[in-house]
């Protein structure tokens, strides 16, 4: 990454705030969703797994239309993909308002799914193209305004329940002020071609290297690509337990349906303050050590929580869950983008589409479970997870060492 010595400018302020709003659209728009999953699942007659394969349809759409992402940014440019996208994703938050069958609620959530995917890699791509000016690491900070977006719409999605707003009015009034806001921060982007803050991507001496992606592609580098697509697995499998069974499993505890949507929000909310600390705590104590702490928080929050099952100690234990998940996905991102022998953003891509297998393989495991076990039992791929990320967080990065200054001691 080129580094800036100039502090930003206006036009680079303007572009983080752009991108920052962006975030925060995308994490409302289907975040909405969430807290109704209980009256959807009850309205149309589902059980654990039907829901749990209905679920799935998202990552399956977002895992098939994630391989044209790449296509459309270059053709299209960032900007535009990540602004206006958001009026595809809108739409299938919509249909899924009116749903009347479990196929047609299906497809629309593929839809959603599919038009998520390609809005997730083209904010991430544009993210980096701020960040590259800035000289420093922001994207944790982008991925907090998601989850402030996420929270959201959370809070949204439950005062509707809570009120018994019907789910067609509730979505579509959310998705259209979604699409809204994604389209008046568009200006505020970035001009110019997608490798605009690149500078010369290869050495003059090696003439070609750019055309080849994968040159220099070892079995070290697979090996890594697979660990940092666990560690990612595992943030985005616990996020999507808070999002996908979180309400349900509350309910079943006698929440009510505006408070079983606090599991959601809570984990959302944690996880927004450890993105907020996120860039901090990896400076000072290194993505390995991190990473480590945030399995630990999520082994013994939701650990705790399954073992001692009540609605005040499962909505902490989600939040524990969400604090410890908070910078795994963009650890996973910048260690994979930074691996030698892979042009730029490629290790990116690799790991984004791993965590689109997460997401769909998820949802209908903990249904399958569940139905047979009982979504307690369903829900310890949670603990699991952080036990996992206290494994695999070996590969990642630890404490950078300033060189010492001179003189010094």
């Amino acid at each position: 990454m080129a580094e800036r010595t100039a502090a930003p400018g206006r036009t680079e302020r303007r572009a983080r705030l752009g991108v920052a709003v962006v975030f925060a659209t995308n994490g409302l728009v289907y975040a909405n969703v969430l807290p109704r999953f209980p009256q959807i699942k009850d309205s149309l007659g589902l059980s654990n797994a039907e829901l749990g394969l209905a679920v799935a349809a998202f990552p399956l759409g977002a895992l098939l239309a994630g391989l044209t992402a790449g296509a459309l940014v270059a053709r299209f440019r960032s900007s535009r993909v990540a602004s206006f996208g958001m009026a595809v994703i809108a739409l299938g938050v919509t249909l899924v308002g009116l749903a009347p069958t479990w196929g047609l609620f299906a497809a629309a959530m593929f839809l959603a799914g599919a038009a998520d995917a390609i809005v997730d890699v083209a904010q991430n791509a544009h993210g980096l193209r701020v960040q590259r000016r800035y000289g420093r690491s922001i994207l944790n900070s982008f991925h907090a305004w998601w989850s402030v977006g996420a929270v959201a719409g959370g809070l949204m999605g439950s005062a509707a329940a809570g009120v018994a707003l019907p789910i067609a009015v509730h979505l579509g009034l959310s998705s259209l002020l979604s699409v809204v806001i994604a389209i008046a921060v568009y200006p505020l982007l970035l001009a110019g071609p997608e490798d605009a803050e690149r500078g010369s991507p290869v050495p003059e001496e090696a003439p070609g290297a750019a055309r080849r992606p994968w040159a220099g592609l070892g079995l070290r580098t697979v090996l890594l690509l697979g660990v940092f697509g666990i560690i990612a697995n595992s943030g985005t499998l616990v996020e999507d337990a808070g999002a996908t069974w979180a309400a349900v499993y509350l309910q079943g505890l006698g929440a009510g349906a505006a408070l079983a949507g606090f599991g959601f929000v809570a984990l959302q909310g944690c996880q927004f303050v450890g993105r907020v600390l996120g860039d901090r705590m990896v400076d000072r104590f290194g993505q390995r050590a991190v990473a480590r702490a945030g399995g630990g928080f999520v082994l013994l929050g939701m650990g705790t929580a399954l073992a001692f099952p009540t609605v005040p100690g499962t909505i902490a234990g989600f939040g524990l869950a969400g604090f410890g998940v908070a910078t795994l996905v963009p650890a996973a991102m910048t260690a994979a983008d930074r691996l030698p022998g892979l042009a730029p953003g490629t290790g990116l891509t690799v790991v984004t589409w791993l965590m689109r297998v997460g997401f769909l393989a998820s949802p209908p495991v903990v249904g399958v479970i569940s139905d047979a076990a009982g979504l307690r039992v369903g829900l310890l791929v949670v603990p699991l997870a952080g036990l996992a990320v206290l494994v695999a967080a070996g590969a990642l990065a630890g404490r950078s060492r300033p060189a010492p200054a001179s003189g010094s001691h």
